[in-house]
């Protein structure tokens, strides 16, 4: 059995592994390479002959994981791809709106090509895929409820086990028959956090082998002391109710957004707060929240609850979900105090441009991000304290009131990690690798697990290991 990294190694972007069982080759997830994402080719150069994998497991809908799937499909990958039942519902929405992004990119890079040039390379413009593709993509989907063990051959059964993070979520973990000898392989996809608004806890990962887990929050702590409805209700009464400004929160529309709608109902429905308006600026936000009510059985226990005492988690008073741009326009007109959702959460794109183009230079507006923004976005410069940024071709000065929280982090932090690893039979577990981090978490994460004498490894990208 071989198991060789291809992506998200060193790294935290483009999650793509694969097991080697006696030539039947299964890779786990093909995310996006945010690194080379502006490169077209780097992201279509496969390490391996697409048509040479012979079933895919996707842990989760995130594009990291899921978002160079449909290329793989172009270039000629004719299996199976084995999920949970929201994992594709979602992973379709999210590869669905990674066209749209790739159409605009390749738009706004044919208009400045021409601008400057009189002509355009077809190949930096040209979309990684386009609708087609993606739909080719769900058609390969096989969707697999959780606990449920599934037969991928006569020698390897495959397991979905809930670790939070986001509806959906699994780790993938293998039990199998490698010429006469049992071995088994968990892999973590991503791992959330206990007590997250509308989510189940992670369930324990039974004991394996080997154990391929990321590693994003190594070294690093969620804040303590305060609940997320705390934090929310202290900016909201100082934005919107004591200076009777506007509240604007960048948000993923897929999972950060429902945690958050789902809190502000508790907030408003409690009567902590007076009414304020609200607002979703994002149809996939909205397309997606129908998925988590489709799924509404896998919602934790006290959202069920909420839902079968009050009604609706996703469905409030004074709440507004915007569809059209038009009305996402006409937000700006609205005077009165309110609380405006929108993506994309790093303010790359989307809606949110719009938002901040009028708000940024608003001394009664607060911006208060609840993720993480790279390096390099317009949300990292914000968060920096750039005095002034570029939005829309303008330079604008920066005069709202810019927060922060870590308690809406769908990851488990380092404390989370460990016992994630902990959890496992050290006995029986032979070897943990390290991946989906920077190197920086993964050195810490691999530190507190060698300080516990756990075997840990931190995988060179391409290298065959053995197992």
């Amino acid at each position: 059995m071989k198991l060789t990294i291809h992506g998200a190694a060193r790294q935290v972007t483009g999650s793509m592994h694969l097991l080697d069982v006696a030539g039947y080759k299964i890779l786990i997830d093909c995310g996006l390479d945010y690194e080379k994402e502006r490169s077209t080719i780097s992201n279509e150069n496969f390490p391996f002959r697409p048509e040479e994998i012979d079933v895919v497991i996707l842990t989760h809908a995130h594009i990291d994981h899921s978002g160079n799937l449909p290329t793989l499909v172009r270039l000629g990958f004719n299996g199976q791809i084995l999920c949970t039942p929201p994992t594709a519902d979602l992973a379709e929405m999210l590869m669905m709106d990674s066209v749209s992004i790739f159409l605009n990119k390749a738009q706004g890079g044919r208009k400045r090509s021409r601008g400057k040039h009189h002509h355009h390379s077809n190949t930096a413009s040209q979309p990684l895929y386009l609708h087609k593709h993606v739909m080719d993509t769900v058609d390969r989907f096989v969707t697999i409820g959780f606990n449920r063990p599934f037969k991928l051959t006569g020698d390897i059964e495959l397991t979905f086990v809930p670790v939070g993070h986001l509806l959906g979520a699994a780790a993938a973990v293998l039990k199998i028959n490698d010429n006469g000898v049992e071995k088994s392989i968990a892999f973590t996809g991503d791992i959330g956090r206990k007590n997250y608004p509308v989510l189940n806890d992670p369930e324990v990962i039974p004991p394996v082998d080997y154990l391929v887990t990321e590693s994003t929050y190594g070294g690093r702590h969620h804040t303590k002391g305060k609940t997320v409805e705390e934090v929310l209700v202290d900016t909201i009464d100082k934005a919107c109710i004591k200076e009777n400004g506007r509240l604007i929160i960048p948000a993923f529309s897929i999972g950060r957004t429902q945690s958050l709608v789902y809190s502000l109902n508790k907030i408003f429905s409690s009567g902590l707060l007076p009414p304020v308006k609200v607002f979703v600026d994002s149809p996939l936000a909205s397309r997606s929240t129908q998925t988590f009510r489709k799924f509404h059985s896998l919602l934790n226990e006290e959202a069920q609850d909420f839902y079968n005492k009050k009604g609706d988690e996703f469905e409030f008073d004074n709440l507004t979900y915007i569809e059209n741009l038009k009305d996402s326009r006409d937000i700006s007109n609205y005077f009165e105090p309110c609380i405006i959702i929108s993506s994309a959460g790093m303010l790359e794109g989307g809606r949110i441009q719009d938002h901040l183009f009028y708000n940024i230079q608003n001394y009664y507006c607060t911006i208060l991000f609840i993720g993480y923004c790279a390096k390099g976005t317009l949300g990292h410069r914000l968060l920096r304290g750039d005095p002034i940024v570029h939005i829309k071709d303008r330079e604008l000065a920066v005069y709202a009131t810019i927060k922060q929280t870590d308690l809406f982090s769908a990851h488990g932090d380092h404390e989370d990690l460990m016992n994630t690893v902990k959890q496992q039979d050290k006995a029986k577990l032979k070897q943990v690798f390290l991946v989906h981090g920077d190197p920086q978490s993964m050195e810490a994460f691999a530190a507190g697990l060698e300080a516990e004498d756990y075997p840990v490894t931190i995988p060179e990208k391409g290298l065959v290991y053995e197992l």
